[in-house]
């Protein structure tokens, strides 16, 4: 079937209309009729080829809401009506160890990603969630229970929600553990907010003074200029965890110093070029690790969005029309946006 989508043709051209094509639904198959898509810095990364490996037409999106349109005649957990959502995988090998403890985003024979990833469906690579319709194995979609006026809201959460989730979840955020939250954007806002909500003790990491108020609303109990010197020094020693969600190189030395004995930074923000090498010796003397965290595998997900939907957690938007996406991708790249532009699909026509 034919679909009214946005995607660009290569790297140099931007980002417009076009007709993809989606499969008819097998067996197992979902078809979902999307409503709102969220814009990731991932899709602008892909799209304009500064990862390699982009495929071209690219029609990326990974943050996909919507209703279900059909299914398959052996799929049993979904029927039409229903809200869903998809997130950054659409396929795993599903029988390595990850795959089989329900850690696809870790399979070790590589995952599908929803869009620029191998498929046997036109054109040879997957299409994303820029688009009016697509078509998942019922195994990679998840439930939204979430109240429908929130859906476009929930979007976000399916990239930005589940890459802070599932860190403060592996690591054990909660009430008694301090908690540092580094950067206030797409992901560092659901961070402060999905930290809060856990319980734990929330500290959030700026170098703007102008997002002190910001991160308090949003659920910190302290927030500290990271370029002040002695706000930095104050909390030494001091951190259970830190979740570090800067996509730009910088000196993780800094925060390490700031972490107890067995303390973790996890790094979730991928900068495009290496952070200057770590001091050794701030690790070792306190047995202290610097750690990654990729998104999230499909049950993880659906816990992430079931804890969502009842802790009344959804992400700071700013709705946009599908030709205004290439005017998004600019203000992204000056952080104007607060803190996640969502696609409206109804613009598609």
């Amino acid at each position: 079937m034919t679909v009214k989508a946005f995607g660009a043709h290569a790297a140099d051209q931007p980002v417009v209309a076009m007709d993809i094509f989606r499969r008819e639904p097998g067996p197992r198959d979902v078809q979902i009729e999307i409503a709102y898509c969220g814009v990731c810095h991932s899709d602008l990364h892909t799209v304009r080829s500064e990862w390699p490996g982009t495929l071209y037409p690219c029609v990326p999106g990974h943050e996909i809401v919507g209703r279900v349109g059909a299914v398959g005649a052996e799929v049993t957990g979904f029927r039409p009506g229903d809200l869903v959502g998809v997130g950054c995988l659409v396929d795993s090998c599903r029988h390595c160890a990850s795959c089989e403890e329900g850690l696809e985003q870790y399979c070790t024979n590589g995952f599908v990603g929803t869009y620029n990833g191998p498929t046997s469906d036109a054109p040879g690579h997957t299409l994303g969630g820029y688009a009016q319709r697509i078509v998942v194995d019922q195994r990679f979609v998840v439930r939204i229970r979430h109240p429908e006026s929130q859906l476009a809201a929930v979007a976000p959460l399916l990239c930005a929600g589940i890459t802070t989730y599932s860190p403060l979840r592996h690591w054990g955020a909660g009430p008694g553990k301090k908690v540092g939250i580094v950067g206030i954007g797409g992901l560092g806002h659901m961070g402060i907010k999905i930290a809060h909500a856990m319980g734990a003790h929330v500290v959030a990491f700026t170098t703007s003074e102008s997002k002190r108020a910001e991160a308090h609303a949003l659920g910190a109990d302290e927030v500290v200029n990271s370029k002040d010197p002695a706000q930095m020094q104050a909390h030494a020693g001091s951190f259970d965890f830190i979740l570090n969600t800067v996509a730009a190189p910088h000196v993780l030395d800094a925060y390490t110093v700031l972490l107890k004995r067995d303390g973790t930074l996890c790094l979730v923000g991928a900068p495009a070029s290496p952070h200057p090498s770590p001091a050794v010796f701030n690790l070792i003397f306190g047995r202290k690790a610097i750690a990654g965290s990729l998104i999230g595998g499909l049950p993880e997900t659906q816990e992430m969005l079931d804890f969502c939907a009842e802790h009344g957690i959804v992400a700071d938007i700013e709705m946009i029309r599908a030709d205004e996406i290439e005017a998004a991708y600019e203000r992204m790249l000056r952080s104007d946006v607060k803190y996640r532009f969502v696609i409206d699909t109804a613009s598609m026509g």
